[in-house]
């Protein structure tokens, strides 16, 4: 089996190192004892199987990944895509869900929790993830701000996000902002990746877990990263990263490598122990070849030889296991016994919770940080005011002036129309803005929130509040220009009243875009869920069907629309005081003999009640926070961990 798959017509020569090898070589040791050992046995993940009803085998992910990696390495998790790198930094640091996890992780020989990690660690994710309208040195002050101890001193903080950025070059786009595509022009892909890096040096952290930092990196700037992770190393801090496809003189760097096929550990130690256990394997590399992309290829899964390559990859995996995994095994035992002594992590105060900012610091960065969201983006600003303007002046023109000709029958009817008319615009020009503002925003509050930079409650509070004034003062322009253009009740104190309902009516759609916002799994599955949830509760305001001949079985349903209670708020605001209304048609305002009382007949027919217009009002303002509440516990089930 071996010797089909060796490649033949290659002469092997002994490999000569490079001159960054030579160099790193004659560097002094570091003092691993002012690091942290980090080491893992025997993970194994599972994920999927299905349901009660429908039942499948769970996949396999990690099958008895055993690791270790110790204060001054730099350990470099290498394989092809698919191997279980990222699934395995992810369990390292706690950023797990729906995954059944089996095994033992230590630091400094003793069990690792999310206070720990917390604490000591960082987490460069594959994926860049930015506050689009912040400038480079506004992203760093932030974390900062809320990463470095409350204790620490902001002239430190300042001169440590100075630090960071000249190490990875970042002092040419400072004052850059990041960009949301689209929208707004911004930095390149390469200085994304390095202001992810310096996101999370910015802490200095005893342990770094990064997860392709070199990924969409020319070859200089991946090494500037690697270097900068080097550096890290030289204090005696413990780095873990998965790489893809580093460049040789990248995998020079490396100190340690630990190699994943198929879910399986296939190696793992010393650049030098990789060389020896191919060769044994009849898999050299050959001379002038990138080591890694050789030893990538050879674990990979290549098309139309899958059978033959999975052969190979478990003969792989089992030689190590048998043969050099077993002084490996017995090193990782080690690492997890109680350390002897005092060490770098006894030395460390470990936060109470994962945030290192007061409650009072989260909250006026994040609300800093949504403000300067609004004012720097104006175009969602600027169509969500020009929307309710727009939609204000063409009711205002379809229903003008519907009281010229008097109060009569058709008035009344038109009366009422435009009135829903009213509720419905706001709920949907509200709705549909919001409907994607946590669930587009998920991924960047989950890996924030996860890193301690604030509580979901700071994010929730500060986002309602800062976009609250946006939507009071939209539904207040809209009914500023449709209510007299059409022609309602002209009282000064009616005005006031259906404008407060209007307004109330824009906040309530608002809180339940949120909920729906916070419940869907993403953007696009909020924007399919919000008209299927809505339709029912637009169908039961009161309109489209009298309040008392819906059914008992859909009843309930009536109490949860804010329709029907700002329906009927408007109706008492608009016809409560009349004493009589002409049926005559055409209308003769000097000679009514067919006339009714708006109490007793307009009111009674449309099923309303006169005395519940506050009744009214408080139930949207009830229906306002409570669907604002299960937005919040939506959001806050989606961190746990």
């Amino acid at each position: 089996m071996e010797s089909k798959l060796s490649v033949s017509g290659i002469k092997y020569r002994p490999r000569v190192p490079t001159m960054e090898e030579i160099q790193l070589a004659d560097k002094p040791k570091v003092n691993a004892a002012a690091g942290v050992t980090y080491a893992w046995r025997d993970l194994n993940v599972y994920a999927g199987g299905g349901n009660i009803i429908r039942k499948r085998p769970k996949a396999h992910i990690l099958k008895n990944v055993s690791g270790v990696c110790e204060g001054g390495q730099l350990l470099a998790i290498m394989g092809a895509s698919g191997a279980g790198k990222t699934t395995l930094l992810n369990v390292l640091t706690y950023r797990t869900r729906k995954l059944d996890i089996t095994g033992d992780i230590f630091i400094n020989g003793r069990p690792v929790d999310m206070r720990t990690i917390a604490g000591v660690s960082a987490y460069v994710q594959q994926e860049d993830l930015f506050t689009g309208v912040f400038t480079v040195e506004e992203q760093l002050n932030f974390n900062a701000q809320l990463r470095i101890g409350k204790d620490v001193p902001q002239s430190e903080r300042k001169r440590r996000v100075a630090e960071v950025m000249t190490e990875l070059g970042l002092n040419k786009c400072a004052n850059t902002r990041i960009g949301i595509p689209g929208r707004i022009k911004g930095i390149s892909g390469g200085e994304k990746k390095r202001l992810a890096f310096a996101c999370e040096m910015i802490t200095n952290p005893l342990l770094l877990l990064c997860d392709e930092p070199t990924s969409g990196l020319d070859s200089f700037m991946a090494q500037s990263v690697v270097r900068a992770m080097k550096r890290l190393t030289g204090l005696g801090k413990t780095v873990i990263a998965t790489i893809h496809q580093p460049s040789s003189e990248v995998f020079a760097m490396f100190d340690r490598l630990l190699l994943l096929a198929e879910g399986r550990v296939a190696f793992q130690g010393t650049v030098e122990e990789a060389h020896i256990f191919f060769t044994r394997l009849e898999r050299p590399c050959p001379s002038n070849y990138n080591p890694a992309d050789h030893f990538i290829y050879s674990l990979a899964i290549r098309g139309g030889m899958e059978e033959e390559c999975r052969q190979f990859v478990s003969h792989v995996c089992d030689s190590f296991r048998d043969a050099e995994g077993v002084e490996v095994r017995r090193h990782i035992d080690e690492c997890m016994e109680p350390p002897k002594s005092d060490d770098a992590l006894a030395s460390i105060k470990l936060p109470k919770s994962p945030y290192r900012a007061s409650w009072v610091n989260q909250f006026a960065a994040m609300t800093r940080r949504n403000f300067l969201e609004q004012i720097r983006d104006p175009i969602l600003l600027t169509l969500k005011i020009f929307q309710s303007l727009f939609f204000a002046v063409v009711f205002g023109l379809i229903y003008l002036d519907l009281d010229k000709d008097g109060i009569n029958l058709t008035a009344v009817t038109n009366i009422s129309g435009v009135l829903f008319v009213f509720v419905t615009n706001m709920t949907f020009a509200n709705m549909f803005p919001v409907v994607t503002t946590f669930s587009a925003e998920m991924p960047l509050f989950l890996r924030e929130h996860w890193n301690g930079l604030y509580r979901t409650d700071v994010y929730f509070l500060t986002r309602n509040l800062v976009e609250l004034p946006i939507f009071i003062i939209s539904s207040f322009g809209f009914i500023l220009i449709a209510y007299y253009m059409v022609g309602l009740r002209s009282d000064f104190e009616n005005f006031l009243i259906a404008s407060l309902i209007i307004v109330i009516v824009a906040n309530v759609a608002v809180s339940y875009g949120y909920m729906i916002s916070c419940l869907a799994k993403n953007y696009q599955t909020a924007l399919v869920l919000s008209t299927p949830l809505t339709f029912p509760l637009l169908l039961f305001g009161g309109f489209y069907m009298k309040p008392g001949t819906i059914p008992p079985y859909l009843d309930w349903l009536s109490y949860l629309s804010w329709f029907k209670y700002a329906f009927e708020a408007l109706s008492i605001n608009q016809w409560k005081g009349w004493e009589e209304i002409c049926l005559d048609i055409p209308f003769n305002p000097l000679y009514c003999n067919n006339t009714i009382s708006v109490e007793d007949e307009v009111m009674g027919h449309l099923g309303f009640d006169v005395n519940n217009l506050w009744i009214d009002i408080g139930a949207m303002l009830a229906l306002m926070v409570g669907y604002r509440l299960l937005a919040f516990l939506f959001l806050l089930t989606k961190t746990i961990r």
